[in-house]
């Protein structure tokens, strides 16, 4: 077994503060549109390791009443989503529902530290519960024992974690590539006109413009079926923690597909909530809160309220390629009332406008876009395997119950 030094805490092991967001309120719009990336808790929990994706950017303003920090910082959050971590891959500045802990090289690695608190996240998110929202706090998270081996030893376990966290990233650059692939096929055939044979059908006059001859301009209600979901009572344990998938919008993925869901419900569950099992592929959207996010379940899934499952007729590729277009991403934005949050309702897509090519060429297009489709599934799947297989190497090395001190690495 690995020999443990003493136990720290984490301002013992490096510096630690929070983020810098002073302005009130906080998404006053003049602080925005800048070239300072702007990191949330939404992207950190989004990033597998390196945080390098963010939603939104400061302008001189906002960094004025923020603060930059170093790529190297952990980043630990400790509202909303709690103790999620990323290390930050470029320059950026992060709000003060986040933590930035920057190792001190002579007693600690960040990539170990990373994974400690990942080892101690349910601890953390325990002590977060609150009455109105879980927060971890500065102080709180300062509590927390950290025991930790010699630096040498640290590295060790670090370097045998990070190899899994780097075939997913890699992945994760794969699946990046291929979902572009099929956005760029998408524009080729249904925005440029440049399907196969293009060059012998002239266009004719639409509501949309010129459009190919024998193309129709229909509503999107017309392509598709517009499904909602429900929530199985909270209180009832015997409805939760079964082998269900449920989908709600935290768990909108950051690529195509969703291979896991935040909560599972059981068969009980599955009969109150008011959902059908929805099948693989599915076009799922977000409808409330943050609307207009799509996922494309790997599994079959039940879902909550606040999505809709959209039930193609011909085929799924080119609808789900449609609402990843910007043009329809301002659509939804635009489209969604509620006196609190944007909210899509039906009539939202009885507004959408959509071409529907003819019956041939669509079934060509879904064909050529599958084996896309099926490529970025694929490596889901394989990261899925990945994540599961470090996170049962995790405990066992970050214990000591895993000795590494024979292992030849650096």
């Amino acid at each position: 077994m690995t020999s443990f030094h003493r136990s720290y805490k984490l301002d013992e092991l490096g510096f630690v503060g929070r983020g810098r967001s002073r302005h009130r309120p906080r998404n006053e719009p003049s602080l925005y549109g800048g070239k300072y990336p702007f990191f949330q808790t939404g992207d950190i929990k989004a990033t597998n390791l390196y945080l390098r994706k963010y939603s939104q950017t400061y302008n001189e303003k906002g960094l004025a009443q923020s603060k930059v920090w170093n790529p190297g910082t952990l980043c630990i959050t400790i509202a909303a989503n709690i103790a999620e971590t990323a290390i930050l891959g470029i320059k950026g500045c992060f709000p003060d529902s986040v933590i930035g802990f920057v190792a001190d090289g002579a007693k600690s690695d960040v990539l170990y530290i990373k994974y400690h608190i990942d080892f101690m996240k349910l601890q953390m998110q325990q002590i977060s519960h609150g009455t109105t929202q879980d927060n971890l706090s500065l102080e709180k998270l300062l509590r927390f024992d950290f025991i930790v081996p010699d630096l040498e030893t640290q590295r060790k376990i670090a370097t045998i974690l990070s190899a899994y966290d780097d075939l997913i990233e890699n992945n994760l650059r794969r699946i990046k590539i291929l979902e572009e692939m099929a956005q760029r096929l998408y524009r080729e055939w249904f925005v440029h006109f440049r399907f196969p044979g293009h060059e012998k059908v002239r266009l004719v006059d639409s509501a949309l413009g010129k459009i190919p001859q024998g193309w129709e301009v229909v509503r999107f209600t017309d392509m598709a079926d517009v499904l909602s979901g429900g929530t199985p009572k909270t209180a009832v344990k015997e409805y939760w923690d079964g082998d269900i998938p449920f989908f709600t919008p935290k768990d909108a993925p950051m690529a195509f597909y969703v291979t896991q869901t935040e909560k599972t419900i059981t068969e009980a569950g599955l009969q109150k909530c008011n959902s059908p099992l929805y099948p693989k592929d599915t076009v799922l959207i977000t409808a409330r809160g943050t609307v207009g996010k799509l996922a494309l379940p790997a599994v079959d899934m039940a879902m909550n309220q606040s999505c809709y499952a959209l039930k193609e007729r011909n085929g799924f590729g080119q609808l789900f390629l449609f609402l990843t277009t910007q043009q329809q991403i301002d659509y939804l934005q635009k489209n969604t009332g509620g006196a609190t949050f944007g909210t899509i309702i039906v009539d939202t897509f009885r507004g959408m406008q959509v071409l529907r090519p003819r019956m041939e060429l669509a079934a060509k297009f879904e064909a050529q876009v599958r084996s896309l489709f099926d490529l970025t599934l694929n490596l889901a799947n394989k990261n899925e395997n990945l994540r599961q297989t470090r996170d049962l190497l995790l405990p066992r090395l970050i214990s000591g119950e895993l000795d590494v001190s024979e292992l030849a690495i650096k």
